[in-house]
């Protein structure tokens, strides 16, 4: 398969590329600087300079091009504002999946954050308030979309702990953590599987493998 992953720097992008280059994939990363290229090409996949906040849909799409599979995993990161996890975290992802369904790519799955589905509690900090409504509006904007094929992952409050390979994967699994290594030790396992799409999916660490998680999740 040809999958190509927006936010390719990024620390959950980057674990994915590796897993999906050693089982043979072909990667590519988008990235918005070019000086990040050296690590995407030492986890084994393609760097893609291309910056999603200013690019037209059909720049994207070229990049998009004979994939068969997406994956958004941009995010604007810590220390950014209100109005960069709207441009990012909403925008890039509406504009990433307007391309992907301009290329004809259909199998389309973003890393999204568990409570974007309901207005952040009094009291939330706004920025990161600001990061979970565009979260949630990203998504709602994706499941209404019949020309992809779409998976959304919620993963819970991330770690860097080394990965356990052990987790829980459901639509709802209540609050926990989950390592950034699970996290894309799941979704590499969710690309290929037809049975989570039209899926809104949570993640935690627990006690099931990853690749037994995602296989009964696909078969309810």
């Amino acid at each position: 398969m040809r999958i190509v992953i927006a936010g390719g720097h990024g620390q959950i992008a980057l674990r994915l590329e590796r897993l999906l280059a050693k089982r043979g994939d072909e990667v590519a990363g988008i990235i918005r600087r070019p000086e990040q290229a050296g690590d995407l090409l030492a986890a084994g996949a393609e760097p893609v300079v291309c910056d999603l906040e200013s690019a037209s849909v059909e720049d994207v799409a070229r990049h998009l091009a004979e994939a068969d599979a997406a994956v958004f995993a941009a995010g604007a990161g810590p220390g950014s504002g209100s109005d960069r996890k709207d441009s990012v975290d909403r925008g890039a992802a509406t504009l990433f999946a307007d391309a992907a369904e301009a290329a004809g790519v259909r199998r389309f799955l973003v890393v999204s954050s568990m409570g974007a589905d309901r207005e952040p509690p009094e009291g939330t900090d706004p920025v990161f308030a600001s990061y979970l409504r565009a979260k949630g509006a990203a998504d709602k904007d994706v499941r209404a979309r019949a020309g992809l094929d779409w998976t959304i992952l919620r993963p819970g409050r991330l770690t860097d702990a080394p990965g356990t390979g052990l987790v829980t994967l459901a639509d709802a699994t209540g609050r926990g953590e989950v390592t950034r290594d699970d996290v894309a030790a799941a979704l590499a396992e969710l690309i290929g599987e037809p049975g989570t799409v039209g899926r809104s999916l949570e993640l935690i660490n627990g006690d099931v493998p990853v690749a037994d998680a995602v296989r009964a999740v696909a078969a309810h």
